[in-house]
């Protein structure tokens, strides 16, 4: 009578903290329940075959946007195979109806949290009693009865992946773009047993904590603990938070200023700093507080940060994202996160739809194709623009080199017309390595900017002489010869005799 709980993260270092959850709070069933992770990068036959060898009664598989497609494959595969294996879904992507996956060969849906839902379920199946409905009805967990998922991270999970964690559930806002403003009560765990957990995972090793708090800096009780308990330990360790951009007391301004370089990486929801549209899709934006608080971040504190900005909001046209852009780039020269829109599945958005001529893909992860504002060349256009902008900008790898595409122009206008130019040269987003974007940079800015080439790779040389495992490509090493030459002093009568 085995369980397997089991999903396809998207990447190898990421952990899914929802199956240590349902492990938690299987109790007597513990002893037969094995969790497998996956990642979606492998073949989902070879998937199916680790599944099948653990000879379930029962699997349990966690569904999100970036699994989706997967786990559907996959489900056809377990069914023809073993069909009276019962398969169980979760997670948001399964629990809001309509799906846009066929789900249908699956068993059981858990609607909502399924922290002790899915415990019941098997108890029911096994005992032969489970319900004939697919569709299993939400419960909201009670945080303070559910068991903590922590003990269950493996020892290799704690030395080389990241340790999910959160210290509360739901959101107070109601921004439509957002799966979180489903659930608007916010509940929070209790602080004292988190803080003991959290001891627990740092006393076996656990240095890279990521919160999956939608919320982080909201309720300063939570957050001031938590960050105090990461201040008190000894370095190295990595910290990850989602925050809101407009609520940073004084007391949490003092507490992130103390993080050592590293340490600290703040996700700031910005989307858009645009009024009309961000009251349009219910999204709270107190400007004046926004750009205060940035302007703290970059120049008191050292955490990392990254802030979003979404393209393709109903109202907003390429021109009005131009401009957020521009602006934002002048606040802060921290990462810049430029995402597509995406109907996720149980929002609101799609209120929008008629008005605003949304139309949207219908496989994952459903990102805008185009609405009555921005065409659907432009939108493939964007997505191009943000691949190449997380290549050059956000890579850090092009620090003073980005100076030159914005010198004389806008920073969206400059990128834009790079962008499209690259894309052009390359009618291609991926395998470009980072010398042949090197390469490229350097004949945009010499042959269509027609920028001064000493200029150009001296600046681009700064770049790539701060990285120490980084070799300088082949067509600057002449140049970076030359340049050494001359600036080499000459040796008076002492630098001669001490060389001699």
């Amino acid at each position: 009578m085995k369980i397997v709980l089991t999903t396809l993260n998207s990447r190898y270092t990421h952990t899914a903290i929802a199956l240590r959850y349902l492990y938690a709070n299987m109790q007597e069933l513990q002893d037969t329940t094995t969790i497998l992770e996956f990642t979606i990068n492998e073949n989902i036959q070879s998937i199916a075959e680790q599944i099948l060898e653990q000879t379930p009664k029962i699997i349990g598989i966690s569904v999100y946007i970036w699994n989706a497609s997967e786990v559907h494959e996959l489900i056809e595969i377990l069914k023809k195979i073993t069909p009276q294996t019962k398969i169980v879904l979760g997670g948001p992507e399964a629990g809001h109806i309509p799906h846009r996956v066929d789900f249908s060969k699956a068993d059981y849906i858990i609607k909502g949290e399924g922290d002790v839902a899915f415990y019941k379920l098997c108890g029911k199946i096994f005992e032969g009693t489970a319900p004939a409905e697919q569709i299993i009805a939400p419960v909201m967990a009670n945080l303070k009865e559910i068991a903590s998922p922590y003990d269950y991270y493996s020892e290799s999970d704690v030395a080389n992946r990241y340790i999910y964690v959160e210290a509360s559930r739901g959101c107070p806002f109601l921004c439509e773009f957002c799966l979180s403003a489903i659930d608007e009560k916010v509940r929070n765990f209790d602080i004292d047993a988190l803080l003991m957990e959290f001891e627990k995972l740092w006393q076996r090793g656990a240095r890279n904590f990521k919160f999956i708090d939608r919320t982080f800096n909201l309720n300063m009780k939570f957050a001031n603990a938590i960050l105090d308990f990461f201040l008190a330990k000894e370095e190295p360790y990595f910290v990850h938070f989602e925050v809101i951009p407009d609520h940073f007391p004084d007391s949490l301004k003092e507490r992130i200023s103390q993080f050592a370089p590293g340490a600290l990486q703040l996700e700031v929801g910005i989307q858009t700093l645009d009024p009309v549209i961000a009251n349009n899709i219910n999204r709270p934006l107190k400007l004046d507080k926004i750009k205060e608080n940035l302007a703290y971040l970059e120049n008191e504190t050292k955490s990392h940060m990254h802030v979003d900005l979404i393209v393709g909001l109903p109202g907003e046209t390429l021109e009005g994202f131009g401009r957020n852009l521009n602006e934002l780039a002048s606040l802060t020269s921290c990462e810049i996160q430029i995402g597509i829109l995406k109907h996720l599945s149980g929002t609101t958005m799609s209120r929008h739809d008629e008005e605003a001529g949304m139309i949207y893909s219908d496989i994952p992860p459903y990102d805008i194709l185009q609405n009555d504002l921005i065409t659907f060349a432009q939108i493939q256009e964007m997505k191009r623009f943000a691949r190449f902008w997380d290549l050059v900008y956000n890579s850090g790898n092009f620090t003073n080199t980005t100076d030159l595409l914005f010198k004389n122009t806008t920073v969206y206008d400059g990128f834009s017309a790079f962008s499209k130019w690259l894309y052009q040269e390359t009618q291609s987003t991926w395998k470009i390595s980072l010398d042949r974007l090197t390469q490229h940079i350097y004949d945009f800015l010499s042959k269509e900017r027609h920028m001064d080439k000493a200029e150009i790779i001296e600046t681009m040389l700064l770049d790539i002489t701060k990285n120490k495992r980084r070799k300088v490509p082949q067509f600057m090493k002449e140049h970076q010869t030359t340049q050494e030459t001359k600036k080499q002093p000459k040796a008076n009568k002492r630098q001669i005799r001490l060389l001699d």
